[in-house]
């Protein structure tokens, strides 16, 4: 699942590349509209998350095993839309990447996708680390299902925060 995640999370990256790439991201950077647009759509769709995690039923009683189950698909789509969504995203590309392409690189734009595909790579890797790593550690704790609803309720008013502070955040 964590896997899907880190591949949906970085195809959004992805398409976040081959945008600043051609231009894209500075519409977004230099279109009031586009960014709010974006900034709106992104925040909205978090929040839906967070409220679908508060929302939630706790599993109190109930075996592990008999949590329900998100499709790959569906866990790979969620990375994909928040990461997506999110016109920060853009804003680090344009503001990160420019400052290792050299002026008189021959092709910009294939300098800009070949530094960003390190990143993405660099970034998927710890990604499915992390996946890895927390899957792992998952099967030697088990957490009570009391303790698993709790932590989906703070995660899920960490989504909305997240979200209700994207929609006020100004274009920079």
């Amino acid at each position: 699942a964590g896997s899907a995640a880190a591949l949906g999370i970085g195809s959004g990256v992805m398409l976040h590349v081959l945008a600043a790439a051609i231009g894209l991201s500075a519409l977004l950077a230099t279109s009031a509209t586009a960014f709010t647009l974006v900034k709106w759509i992104g925040a909205a769709y978090i929040v839906y998350v967070g409220v679908k995690l508060l929302r939630q039923k706790s599993a109190a009683g109930a075996p592990a095993a008999a949590l329900p189950k998100l499709g790959y698909r569906k866990i790979f789509l969620q990375g994909f839309l928040t990461n997506v969504l999110n016109p920060k995203v853009a804003m680090f590309f344009l503001a990160f990447v420019p400052q290792f392409i050299s002026a008189d690189a021959p092709s910009k734009a294939l300098a800009f996708v070949i530094l960003g595909g390190i990143f993405n790579f660099n970034s998927m890797l710890w990604c499915h680390f992390l996946a890895v790593s927390t899957a792992f550690a998952s099967r030697r704790i088990k957490p009570a299902p009391r303790l698993t609803g709790w932590i989906n309720r703070v995660t899920g008013g960490l989504f909305i925060a997240l979200g209700l502070k994207l929609a006020l955040s100004k274009q920079s």
